[in-house]
């Protein structure tokens, strides 16, 4: 049985994420928290459908943490590569 390598990319992702949990953790309520969530599982599996729904549903209800959230650096850099793929 051949083992999958490591995905970078999904480490990247959860990694840039944690960061910004770090940040803004203590002002997300349940929602808050389950939007992020979603964002960071469609950018993890490269979803840009959902990805693009979930972003701008999170603009909708949470303007603040969408602008948190694209003003993360370590978010922002993933959010420029995603959008190379077609985000």
């Amino acid at each position: 049985m051949v083992e999958k390598p490591p995905d970078d990319h999904a480490e990247r992702v959860h990694a840039s994420f944690d960061a910004l949990h770090e940040k803004v953790g203590g002002r997300l309520d349940a929602d808050a928290r389950a939007a992020i969530d979603r964002i960071r599982t469609a950018a993890a599996e490269r979803d840009s459908e959902a990805m693009r729904a979930h972003m701008e549903t999170l603009r909708e209800r949470h303007g603040w943490l969408y602008n948190e959230l694209a003003a993360h650096p370590q978010v922002a850099t993933l959010l420029d590569e995603l959008a190379l793929w077609g985000f």
